[in-house]
Formats: structure tokens, sequence, C-alpha cells
């Protein structure tokens, strides 16, 4: 009888006695299972976050800020300088103008839907062009916003995660009440988390002047890019830096990732020791209960490997029932799960979605059966080392 027919008959016979050990198995694949819903649900936080982030965006839109700047928040150009930015080559042009964007952005407290503890909110200055400069959006609910008036936007995303931002209802901030006249939809991107109002109304609001933060522009052509960066880059009137806006949205989704990925590895290691532990003892239990039977195996004539096997085996197989129950479980309770975090760079709320990709179930997966591994190590040793004339005594 050779190696591979001795494994075989072996791990049969094995995978066939778990029914007699069926209390220590389950609890097993519970540790397991465990173990993965939490790392995959934790880590389904930082791939909805990515993909709301990244996911935002036309390669053919451009934001202009100042250089040095890393976000919005930390850009300011004068309205001349403004100007100047939408006179630069490579913009589109249509019958309604130039298609560039200046805009303001401003961070104002409103509630939360859930909670109802405050949240800062992005408030966005724009002119009506920037529809056109960002052609994936469109009103979904209502109206735009009529210049020169209080009335605002709001996305899909803000509307479902803060309280009473619906086609109707005011938004107060300070002494000013905006009227909510439209809500948008931009894919599900981080565009969704914001409210849009009329440019020169936020900076009388917000005694800004004639000032703006950013200017989005619309491309003539995707290859345009290095044109305008290098007419921009080059005019001694500005200090800006170029960059498309679906880079820039990964840039903003990079801390907020590093640290989600941190914790859930954290979590997943300190949970995923007390789980191996778990199939350690699951596995010491299983060789204990098959002592008299191995010997016998082994006095027959098969050989130590082929024990070892399937021990293994049986931990790898135990350790994936608890990795695909512990991934539907986390995909049927966390996919789609609606939710808002901090942007930490730009310290505004972004809504986002969780998102239980198959990527994440396939790691789910992969830590699951190394799991299955480790817990099945030793007690493949100890099955392997049972001294043949001992245990048949105890026949």
């Amino acid at each position: 009888m050779n190696w591979l027919s001795q494994t075989i008959a072996v791990t049969k016979v094995t995978l066939q006695s778990i029914p007699q050990r069926l209390g220590s198995s389950v609890v097993a694949i519970i540790g397991i299972g465990g173990v993965v819903i939490v790392f995959t649900a934790v880590l389904s936080i930082a791939e909805g976050f990515r993909a709301a982030m990244q996911g935002t965006g036309d390669p053919r839109t451009v934001m202009v800020m100042r250089a040095g700047s890393d976000t919005e928040m930390t850009s300011g150009f004068s309205g001349e300088e403004a100007r100047v930015i939408t006179e630069a080559p490579g913009i589109e042009r249509g019958a309604d103008g130039v298609h560039a964007s200046p805009e303001l952005f401003v961070i104002i407290g409103h509630p939360l839907q859930r909670s109802g503890t405050d949240a800062n909110v992005p408030l966005r200055g724009l002119t009506p062009i920037a529809l056109r400069v960002r052609p994936d959006l469109h009103i979904a609910e209502g109206r735009m916003f009529t210049p020169g008036t209080s009335e605002i936007v709001v996305g899909r995303a803000a509307s479902r995660q803060f309280a009473n931002l619906r086609v109707g209802s005011t938004v107060k901030s300070g002494k000013m009440t905006w009227p909510v006249v439209g809500i948008f939809e931009a894919r599900g991107s981080v565009a969704e988390s914001e409210l849009w109002c009329d440019a020169k109304v936020l900076q009388s609001v917000y005694q800004r002047g004639n000032s703006y933060q950013s200017v989005y522009l619309r491309l003539e052509t995707v290859d345009s890019f290095q044109r305008l960066k290098d007419g921009l880059t080059t005019d001694p009137r500005l200090n800006v830096t170029v960059v498309r806006e679906p880079d820039y949205y990964a840039q903003q989704s990079q801390v907020l990732q590093s640290v989600i990925w941190g914790i859930g590895l954290t979590i997943a290691v300190l949970m995923g020791l007390g789980a191996i532990f778990g199939a350690v003892n699951t596995m010491y239990s299983a060789v204990a209960t098959r002592t008299r039977e191995i010997a016998t195996l082994r006095a027959l004539g098969f050989g130590s490997t082929p024990v070892v096997v399937s021990v293994l085996i049986e931990a790898v197989l135990l350790s994936l029932v608890g990795g695909v129950l512990g991934g539907l479980i986390a995909w049927a309770g966390f996919d789609g799960y609606q939710t808002a975090t901090m942007n930490l760079q730009s310290f505004s709320q972004v809504a986002f979605a969780f998102a239980v990709t198959p990527r994440l179930l396939m790691w789910g997966l992969m830590a699951s059966t190394a799991m299955g591994l480790l817990g099945g190590l030793l007690p493949a040793y100890r099955a392997a080392r049972v001294p043949v004339v001992s245990a048949l005594r105890q026949l």
C-alpha cells in the first residue's frame, strides 16, 4: 500500500469519526468563524471608505489648489487668481462658457440621523456650471439651487446619514437658514456626502470676500492634463498644485485606511490566537479519542506521515467551514450597511457603505486556513508519536 492510498484511507476514517466529536468540532468552527466575522466586518469599513473615495471623480476632471496644500481646507485663491486659472489651455469649453468651477469648502455642524449628535458636514459653494465639470453627477430629486439665493442641494448619502436633509426641509447654520431644494447622486462617491450652495452666497455668509479654495476644471480630453498642468505651473501669476480628481481622493483615503487596517489586523490576530488554541484543544481531543485506532493502523503497517496529514486535513476542513460561515454572516450582516466617518485629512464627515468584497472573503478564508493549520500542527505531531505498544495495551 503506497503513501497516497494510506493517506486517503486514514483521512476517510478520520472524517467519518467527526460526528462522534461533534461538540468540540462545533466549538472550533464557531471560534474560527467569529474571527472571520470580526476580521471581515472591520476591514469592510476600510474597503467601503476606499470605494467611496477612490470611486470619486473622472480622469477628465482636475482640481487646482494652492501649492503645498494637501486638502481644500488649507488651500486658497483670490477671485483674480481663480479667473486666471480658468483661462489656462486644455480646458473644455462649450456654448455655456468655460467648464471651470471656482469653489469654497467649509464645515458646518449638523446632527446625524441615528444618534442625533452633531457631525462635521461639508458645505461646498460653487457655480451651476459645476454640473458640466462633473458629468457623472445629476439631480435625482427636486432641482438645482437658484444662483444668488440661499438654496442648497444635498448628496444622496448625506440625506441618508444626516437628519432632516430632504427636499422641502431646511438646514440651520449659525444665523443662516438654507432651504433644501434638491438631492443629487454621483454613483455613490464621496461627493454624495456634501451639501452644495451658491459660492457667492457662501462667500457673503462666511465673510470670505472674493476668494475661493479650489478650482475644478473639465479637460478637453484625457490627454490634455499635461498641457493644462504646464500652463498653470509655469504662469508667474500663480503658485498652484494640479491633480486629477480621482488621484486627489485616492490620496485622501490613505490615512483612514491605514488606521482601520491596523486596528482590524490587531483585533484579528488577538482573536485568532484564541481560535487557534480552540482548534488545538479540539484536535488534541480528536487524537486522544482515536489513540487506539491510530495505534492499530500503525501496527498494520500505516506510516506516521499519513496520520499527520489526516489530522491536518481535518483541522483545515473544520477551519474552512468556520471561514465560509463567518464570511457569509459578515456579508449578510454588513455588506451595504450605510454609515459615516471622519476623513482624518479634511476633518469632515464622509458617508459610505460597508463593502464586504470578494477579496475580503478570500482573505478571511486564507486566515481561517492558517488558523486551522496552526491549530492542527501539535496534535498531528502527537498523533505521529503515539507509541504503538502502549496504545495497543488499552485495547
